[in-house]
């Protein structure tokens, strides 16, 4: 087997990652007043991990910006044929498959806001909109958040950071009302579709850094597995199933962590982290990976309801 390896130093990805919150939180374009005086979008970190806690146990999820940070940042073109059209919004009639589309639309909608798209965010915006509002989500988004999203929708950083503002309102009023599952479905969503623009992006254009986040997903998608079945949810066997044997390919990749002491700067008071992480992963690997996610996205955005 043909495999490359890929080293990454943690100090720089850090601080890229870094970077990339800035530039999401507090984007060259002036807010306008009502975003100064609303200190909800001032502290949103919309390419965080998010973090869900079932039955006491936490599962950690990347953040669909992040993979769209990453692919716009590698130079790879808009592509709105890649996203689930917004139109179908109609064709989904259960809360299951509803959830799962949520998560899918609502990384669209970052997707779309990232490349500037303007008019394609409002029809994604639109189709958010209505899943949550048969959801019973809808409740917990504010009105006043929404009413600046559709203002705000030309200006890339302030629809992330309001985006991540209504998505956080959402999870925190389905914890509270104890419906985990729908937040379960929601994050599961949005890393397949976050998932799938990794893979389009790899085929159009060859990056070390997309590669690498493809195969560093494992965790993620041990996490996904588990909050999938801590629910017992009838309707989703076959997504399970799916996932199961998406982890088996995963089971190959070879990963190594080097330690390397880290460098203390006592004048600027920081810690400089020097350890990588070593990934051995294969072309045919790659396309085992793309070829589940595209089997497991057709399911859940074609799914006849």
């Amino acid at each position: 087997m043909n495999l490359r390896k890929y080293m990454f130093n943690t100090k720089l990805l850090s601080i890229s990652l870094a970077a990339l919150v800035i530039s999401t939180s507090c984007g060259g374009d002036k807010p306008k007043d009502d975003e100064q005086n609303n200190e909800n979008v001032v502290d949103v970190d919309t390419a965080k991990t998010a973090v869900l806690n079932v039955g006491g146990q936490l599962f950690s999820i990347p953040s669909p910006i992040q993979t769209a940070m990453l692919i716009q940042k590698s130079g790879v073109s808009y592509n709105k044929e890649i996203l689930n059209p917004s139109n179908k919004v109609n064709t989904y009639s259960t809360d299951y498959v509803r959830a799962l589309n949520l998560g899918i639309y609502g990384a669209d909608l970052g997707y779309v806001s990232m490349y500037n798209q303007t008019q394609d965010a409002i029809g994604y915006l639109a189709g958010v909109k209505q899943l949550a509002d048969k959801l019973g989500v809808s409740a917990a988004f504010d009105a006043n958040t929404m009413k600046r999203i559709e203002t705000n929708i030309a200006n890339k950083d302030s629809m992330l950071m309001l985006v991540g503002v209504a998505y956080r309102a959402s999870d925190a009023y389905l914890k509270s009302n104890q419906r985990t599952e729908i937040s379960s479905l929601i994050l599961t969503g949005g890393w397949i579709e976050s998932m799938h623009f990794s893979i389009t992006a790899l085929k159009q254009k060859a990056n070390d850094d997309i590669k690498y986040r493809i195969a560093e997903q494992k965790q993620a998608l041990e996490s996904i597995i588990k909050l999938i079945g801590s629910h017992n949810l009838p309707d989703a066997n076959t997504l399970s199933a799916q996932l199961t044997d998406l982890l088996k390919v995963y089971e190959g990749i070879q990963f190594k962590y080097n330690f390397v002491e880290p460098v203390t700067d006592s004048l600027k008071k920081m810690t400089y982290i020097n350890s990588t992480n070593e990934v051995s992963v294969s072309n045919e690997q790659i396309e085992q990976i793309a070829t589940k996610i595209q089997e497991i996205r057709n399911n859940i955005i074609n799914v006849k309801s």
